[in-house]
């Protein structure tokens, strides 16, 4: 293919890894610059009315950088080609092709073509063809991509030394992207993160901080980007003492197999037993479980503290009292089946639920959170609608959630220390220890806090010190 292929909407991490594994099949790739408020303005003066934020973002930031090159000669429809995912149901997100080319049309560049993939099928609609090692090769770049960016969020709050860990993840990616470029295999890959976790054990890290582990979960494109469109949310809440717990894009591809396999069984229900619809099914069914296997591997160097995907099946039944699963759309009956699973299961002392102006199942979802509020009526859960604008009405809003999230977090950790009887002195001097400074050292699933985790985890070692000081005095 003559073209570059400009794609965007994920994180920048992403979008170097896909740029990576797409250039290794011998095209010309570009992802496109992250998207900003001047993205939105665009988006708003060359789409119809009553979109929704994420595609005001997207088109825009497209339209905005194809102008920015045409102004400088670049014959933007001969020279690149945009790439894009497209889907059906009761969201905008399937119109997110007629829209494109709407705006590009009222943009002039009505000769510009657009190409779509499908994210439930894998497969792909224009000039860009999607093929098998294409889709193989995509999915280990967005699935190292969740174990890097997720590491970073939990290792950061815990650096003794600012900067420490965004360093190595700089270095790390840029090993990971050459490697994909080359068309690395599974091992070789394995093989960088085991030199990144190598490298991070080398930085000390500082356990002893107490602070309350946020949630950001919402509509896909809100709660994954790290730009304007969600007010940088993620840093944001970092910046301000949280650990924060951020989305894997695996665990939305995870979705999308789950709803296609029980498609295809209600089908068959319905429909009656065909072989076709049996093949069908068990060609899905292998994709997930080996896309589940490829990131649980891809874990495991880093003694599995990436955030682990929960069951898709658990995760529907936690829903069901609230939303049908089979209700598709938007994050479907995701949003409220995170919420519970963060509050039933220990994961965050406080959930974001982050949405864009206009998402129609957001909306829905909202509705549904009201009883699941008063069901679990000690979750710290909100809310937040980001529209380009009011960014410090919707910071002070989640700052006033934020410090009673810091709060459990204290309780929770003082509660321990009463419990086990040491005091937080004792607990700082036995980890200020090199062995306790380690980034991988051992954690409890017993509690929410990092701090707490680590305590629990370690309370024989910290028990027998004492015990030591007490003998020799």
């Amino acid at each position: 293919m003559a073209k570059t292929i400009l794609f965007g909407g994920l994180t920048p991490l992403h979008e170097l890894f896909i740029k990576g594994a797409v250039e290794g099949f011998g095209y010309r790739a570009q992802f496109l610059p992250n998207p900003d408020n001047e993205s939105l303005r665009v988006g708003r003066e060359y789409c119809n009315r009553g979109m929704c934020n994420p595609t005001y973002y997207t088109v825009g930031n497209l339209i905005k950088f194809l102008k920015e090159k045409a102004s400088q000669g670049i014959p933007v429809e001969e020279e690149f080609l945009f790439v894009t995912v497209g889907a059906c149901g009761p969201c905008r997100f399937g119109m997110y092709e007629t829209e494109y080319l709407h705006a590009l049309k009222e943009a002039g560049f009505k000769n510009f073509k657009v190409s779509i993939l499908n994210q439930s099928e894998f497969s792909s609609e224009g000039d860009f063809k999607l093929t098998p090692s294409l889709v193989w090769a995509l999915v280990k770049a967005v699935w190292l991509a969740d174990i890097v960016r997720d590491l970073g969020y939990q290792l950061r709050p815990y650096e003794v030394e600012r900067g420490s860990v965004d360093r190595e993840i700089d270095r790390v990616s840029r090993e990971i992207y050459e490697a994909l470029k080359g068309r690395a295999g599974v091992l070789e890959l394995y093989s960088l993160l085991k030199g990144f976790r190598r490298r991070l054990e080398a930085i000390p890290f500082d356990y002893t901080r107490v602070k309350p582990v946020i949630s950001v979960i919402g509509e896909f494109w809100a709660h994954t980007t790290e730009s304007d469109g969600n007010y940088h949310i993620h840093r944001w809440l970092e910046e301000e003492g949280a650990e924060v717990r951020p989305e894997p894009v695996a665990g939305w591809i995870d979705y999308q197999l789950f709803i296609e396999t029980e498609k295809i069984k209600r089908q068959m229900k319905v429909k009656g037993f065909s072989f076709d619809r049996l093949k069908r099914l068990l060609a899905v069914r292998a994709m997930a479980f080996v896309f589940r296997s490829l990131y649980q591997l891809f874990r495991a160097p880093f003694s599995f503290r990436p955030k682990a995907l929960p069951s898709q099946k658990l995760l529907s039944e936690l829903a069901s009292p609230y939303f049908d699963y089979m209700v598709v759309g938007g994050e479907g009956h995701l949003e409220v089946a995170k919420h519970v699973y963060s509050v039933k299961y220990k994961k965050a002392h406080m959930v974001v639920s982050v949405k864009p102006f206009g998402c129609m199942p957001s909306t829905q979802s909202d509705g549904a959170q009201v009883k699941v509020l008063s069901d679990y009526p000690d979750s710290i859960f909100i809310s937040v609608e980001t529209s380009g604008d009011g960014e410090v009405n919707v910071k002070s809003r989640v700052q006033m959630k934020l410090y009673e999230a810091k709060k459990a977090a204290d309780e929770e950790f003082k509660s321990l220390l009463k419990n086990l009887k040491v005091s937080y002195s004792d607990f700082k001097s036995l980890f200020s220890l090199p062995e306790f400074q380690k980034p991988f050292i051992k954690l409890s699933s017993n509690f929410i806090g990092t701090a707490s985790r680590a305590l629990w985890a370690n309370r024989l070692k910290l028990k027998s010190s004492l015990e030591t000081v007490e003998e020799v005095l």
